[in-house]
């Protein structure tokens, strides 16, 4: 069976959607937790919540797809957050399925402040995990790294999906995902050689 990595950060209500479409996806899976906002800068990108009209219509979007797939789903009282926090615990739990879910839903279900010191502290105390500890250089080292891995391997938003270096970006990329797990070929077509290799007709100025 093949392996995907799955990039993701707590502040982003598509990789809570793609969390729980994750067993549709016909492979092993690991969590990667990465800063979303480090690979902005990175690609030098606005994000969706920074966009006003984007904003509007990524979290109708959300609201609504969520509701189509029946996934328990609300939006924090202030949106966007600091995640930093969130991105630390995940890691200093290993990165496991079960603490990554426990924190997704104490952010993207209550409907409550995903900044609040005392809600988090309880989830620290939940996933037994010493709030001094994602302080650590060890536990900072690896959020970076799982960031420039990223980064370094085309991640550009998440959620995204990486397999045998190709990158599916979005819990709706996961069909075309599978088709790629059960036939590499998708990737290999005359048409997707095609616009893999399109010039660059015009330039937007800076």
């Amino acid at each position: 069976m093949k392996t995907v990595e799955f990039y993701f950060d707590f502040v982003s209500p598509f990789s809570h959607l793609a969390l729980h479409r994750l067993r549709e996806i016909r492979a092993s899976i690991v969590y990667k937790p990465v800063l979303f906002a480090a690979l902005l800068n990175h690609w030098g990108q606005k994000g969706p919540a920074e966009i006003p009209a984007k904003r509007l219509w990524t979290y109708r979007w959300c609201v609504w797809w969520a509701g189509r797939l029946r996934i328990p789903f609300r939006f924090p009282d202030a949106h966007p957050f600091n995640p930093l926090h969130h991105l630390r615990l995940a890691l200093a739990c290993g990165s496991s399925p079960e603490a990554v879910k426990r924190i997704f839903d104490s952010i993207w279900m209550s409907g409550g402040n995903a900044a609040d010191a005392g809600k988090f502290s309880e989830l620290c105390r939940e996933l037994n995990v010493e709030p001094a500890r994602l302080a650590t250089e060890q536990i900072k080292n690896a959020l970076r790294t799982n960031t420039d891995e990223a980064a370094a391997r085309g991640v550009f938003g998440v959620p995204s999906f990486v397999v045998d270096g190709e990158v599916f970006w979005g819990a709706d990329s996961i069909e075309f995902l599978n088709a790629f797990l059960a036939d590499p070929s998708v990737l290999l077509n005359a048409e997707m050689r095609r616009v893999g290799s399109l010039p660059v007709a015009s330039a937007r100025k800076a």
